[in-house]
């Protein structure tokens, strides 16, 4: 089928202008399903038309934000419901025998008037009349006498051409409605009867009906005729003739003409008022037909199932209509048994439609006129909604016509006509929440009204029903605006009642406030809940060049302390610049500079750091957090000097990380040889400072594993009674690091524990940790495979920049070949670690090094303050090699 908008945008008439469908295969799979369990209910024992109160099961929606594609779909079944050769091959044969009559009624110029049902009406007899060639006696009857009585001296032919109802059966229908008034007349044999009006031969059809002739039951037999004949033929009784026109398609038409009516009704949204009025007959129209299959597309979900609108609608709730109660996204076995839902999203197109229907829209010479690289931004742009690729073909043709040739930059932006075609019918309140909950990525009702500064949830209640917000309901926040829309709204400064500069940055600041509320206000405030209020806050903070940070600093501290590093942002591009120019985007850059450093070497991590503070935007609390990561990447960087001083700055503020920093210089002390200092600082660190952490290190330093190993269960203890699953992990690591020197078995249960915690976060110095831990636990064993783990760790602890790990490395190394008694590989992996420790720190490894291989220490060693001198930590170290020997000996 041509695209005439297409075809009549170009002089060139070597371009194809096709109207591109893409595969709605599953919409497909959900209409033949929906057809088959159609037949079976109105061919099976028992069905008939005149059951008024059985459930309605006759009707599939379709429904989805504006130019997602809805009316091109109901055009494409009518056609493929119509001839074979109008199906698309990979939507298959239907396995159905029956004759269908799609009928399609396009709604779109509908408003809430008498006329509009009417021609709905008139629309159905026409495709019927030329369908069948025949009258339908009762309807026809019923059908003429409205007519005489509503539109006096009007023929009926005059009426369907004024209207645009024609078609090769307008000029039958008015022959038809005539020669049944004319049959039923004759049937009657009344003297003077034929050749009256319908009113006079309705009269007498009713006399004849209540007197129970049997031509008269023949021609009109359903129970309800004489009634409704009787009726004042208005409006109202119109409404219910299609009762009439049910039982004659089931009693009047020769099985070898019998035909199943599928009507589709198209853009229903807009029988929309305030009263529901052309919405009720339409339903009654669906109701009375239960021989007919209608299928309904529209921007909103069918609200028939809802008990709330009893009273407004003549069926309502879910016994009523029990496929309207649940929308469905499409099901996975559409040609199931059962009822199942009957409503469905329409959803986005896939990329690879995406481009198919480009790459189809307009062809020159066989070949997609639209390049490849062009596509590829509009598909990018569209996020899959159909509208998008078509104002896109537009605006391709209309830079044709100037002469150039379309580049892909051309493309790279939003259509202002695609915001005005979805928001034509929201209220001015929904508009305000829709803009402003396209700041957030997702949102949820009180989240939306906050955000939009209402004191009533009713406008974002109203929003999130429709289809151009989508819900996820398993999600923290279930909804969010489609990504075009969402584009579009923010892009909008074209329409009547668009924001201004200043109106989204009161909008953004509302946004940020709301999700500080969140935050704040939340009984029991999770990791999940922290983690999305700082990813969507930073951002608004950031765009919006928010100075007030507020809440987003305590949220800081908060996700920080977990030591869980969940990504804040995605990470940079290579050559990105942070935006350092705010208070927002320097913390954004911290907590990034933070959290990527379980990614990046840890010099990058001091760098980013160190760029941070020298902006002077960050507020005292925040600097503090600077300075101390800052100084935490000096330590595993091994500049320790620079780390101490951090330390000490961060110590000295007295701050939040008050105890952090000092549980930092006692680790400094330590790894200077100073244990007795180091000792002496764990009374004053307390859980912030990490007491039982820092106290476990001091003790498995020293052999002393009994004590370690209670320490380090204290400290995982004490960290799932605070619920921090960060340094749970990091107990649980060095709970395996003390036990791996003394018992292998139980270190490989504890290992095992370790990397099930580490699986759910992100901390790639302990994950490493944890591997160099393994080799302890296997020291002694033969063949090559600990030396080679061994080196192939020393390659990604070089990549992470952590080379305080190496010492690690070299210490399990050190064990390995004191337990083999391989004396030469242990001189050097002890000159190794001389070579690594020459500035001090964790040159206790080196003693470490020596007692386990029974070795002297050197008169220029660094002096070394042991908690209980050199003899008893030398003789415990030796002790674990000798156990380490004992156990493999018996395990061989």
């Amino acid at each position: 089928m041509a695209d005439l908008r297409a075809l009549f945008s170009s002089n060139d008439p070597s371009i194809d202008a096709s109207e591109a469908f893409t595969n709605r295969h599953q919409q497909w799979e959900v209409v033949a399903a929906a057809v088959e369990e159609h037949l079976r209910r109105t061919t099976a024992p028992g069905f008939t038309v005149e059951d008024l109160e059985a459930p309605r099961t006759n009707v599939l929606v379709f429904h989805g934000v504006g130019g997602i594609g809805k009316s091109t779909l109901l055009r494409k079944l009518e056609a493929a419901l119509t001839t074979q050769d109008d199906r698309p091959a990979q939507w298959g044969a239907p396995s159905w025998t029956q004759r269908l009559l799609p009928i399609r009624i396009d709604l779109a110029r509908s408003a809430s008037s008498g006329a509009d049902f009417e021609r709905i009406i008139l629309t159905v007899r026409l495709a019927l009349a030329g369908a069948l060639g025949r009258t339908l006696p009762s309807f026809d009857v019923a059908l003429r006498q409205y007519w005489e009585h509503v539109h006096p001296g009007e023929p009926l032919d005059e009426y369907v051409r004024r209207t645009g109802l024609v078609g090769r059966a307008a000029s039958v229908l008015p022959q038809q409605l005539q020669n049944a008034v004319s049959e039923v007349a004759g049937a009657l044999e009344v003297p003077g009867l034929v050749g009256s009006a319908a009113g006079q031969v309705a009269t007498a059809l009713v006399g004849a009906l209540r007197e129970r002739r049997a031509h008269a039951r023949a021609l009109a037999g359903a129970a309800r005729t004489a009634a409704l004949l009787e009726a004042t033929p208005d409006l109202e009784a119109l409404s219910y003739y299609p009762h009439l026109l049910a039982w004659d398609l089931t009693h009047h038409v020769p099985a070898k003409k019998a035909l199943v009516p599928v009507v589709l009704l198209d853009t229903f949204e807009d029988t929309a008022d305030r009263h529901r009025d052309l919405e009720r007959l339409v339903q009654r129209l669906v109701w009375l037909m239960p021989n007919v299959l209608f299928i309904i597309s529209g921007r909103n979900r069918l609200a028939w199932a809802d008990p709330a609108l009893h009273g407004q609608l003549d069926w309502t709730g879910p016994t009523a209509w029990p496929g309207l109660t649940t929308p469905t996204a499409m099901p996975p076995h559409p040609r199931a048994d059962g009822q199942g839902g009957r409503q469905h999203l329409i959803g986005d197109l896939s990329p690879a439609d995406r481009d198919d229907y480009l790459a189809r829209r307009l062809v020159q010479d066989g070949q997609p006129l639209i390049g490849a690289d062009t596509r590829s931004v509009i598909t990018a742009r569209s996020h899959g909604l159909p509208l998008h690729l078509d104002l896109a073909v537009s605006r391709f043709l209309e830079i044709r016509r100037t002469g150039r040739t379309p580049t892909p930059e051309d493309f790279d932006h939003d259509f202002p006509a695609l915001l005005a075609r979805v928001v034509s019918d929201l209220t001015t309140e929904e508009r305000d929440v829709l803009r402003s909950v396209s700041l957030l990525d997702a949102f949820d009702v009180d989240l939306a009204t906050r955000a939009a500064g209402l004191a009533q949830q009713s406008p974002a209640r109203r929003l999130t029903s429709r289809p151009l917000v989508s819900e996820n309901p398993y999600a923290l926040w279930p909804f969010h605006v489609h990504r075009a829309i969402r584009s579009a709204v923010r892009a909008d400064v074209h329409s009547e009642d668009h924001w201004s500069d200043a109106d989204w940055h009161q909008a953004a600041t509302r946004a940020l406030a709301a999700l500080g509320h969140q935050w704040a206000a939340a009984a029991a405030p999770g990791r999940m809940l922290l983690v999305a209020c700082l990813r969507q806050g930073l951002r608004l903070a950031q765009g919006y060049r928010l100075t007030e940070l507020g809440w987003l600093a305590d949220a800081a501290y908060t996700y920080t302390d977990d030591s869980v590093w969940e990504p804040l942002a995605p990470p940079a591009e290579p050559g990105d610049a942070p935006g350092l120019d705010t208070p927002a985007g320097a913390l954004a850059e911290l907590l990034t500079a933070i959290t990527r450093r379980q990614h990046e070497h840890r010099q990058r991590t001091a760098d980013r750091l160190t760029a941070v503070l020298d902006t002077g935007l960050l507020p005292a609390e925040l600097t503090e957090l600077a300075w101390y990561y800052r100084a935490k990447a000096h330590k595993d960087l091994g500049h320790n000097q620079a780390a101490r001083a951090g330390m000490l700055q961060v110590a000295d503020a007295g701050g939040r990380l008050a105890p952090k920093a000092r549980r930092g210089l006692a680790n400094l002390a330590r790894l200077a040889g100073d244990f007795p200092t180091a000792l002496a600082a764990v009374p004053t660190l307390g859980w912030k400072g990490r007491h039982h952490r820092v106290l476990g290190d001091i003790h498995w330093s020293h052999a002393n594993t009994a004590q370690a190993v209670a320490a380090f269960e204290a400290a995982r203890a004490e960290a799932e009674q605070h619920d921090a699953p960060g340094e749970i992990a990091m107990a649980q690591v060095r709970l395996a690091l003390a036990l791996s020197f003394t018992d292998p078995l139980r270190a490989a249960d504890e290992l095992s524990l370790a990397h099930q915690l580490l699986e759910r976060l992100d901390q790639r110095a302990n994950t490493l940790l944890a591997r160099i831990v393994a080799l302890i636990k296997d020291a002694g064993t033969p063949g090559p495979g600990v030396t080679d783990r061994a080196q192939s760790l020393h390659s990604e602890i070089d990549t992470a920049g952590l080379p305080y790990l190496t010492r690690f490395v070299e210490l399990a190394l050190a064990f390995h070949h004191a337990v083999r008694g391989a004396e030469e590989d242990l001189d050097a992996t002890i000159t190794r670690l001389q070579e690594l420790t020459d500035a001090g720190d964790y040159a206790y490894f080196t003693d470490l090094a020596r007692f386990m291989g029974g070795l002297p220490l050197p008169q220029t060693a660094p002096r070394v303050q042991w908690l209980e001198g050199e003899p008893v930590t030398r003789e415990r170290w030796q002790a674990l090699v000798a156990a380490r020997r004992a156990y493999l000996s018996s395990a061989s």
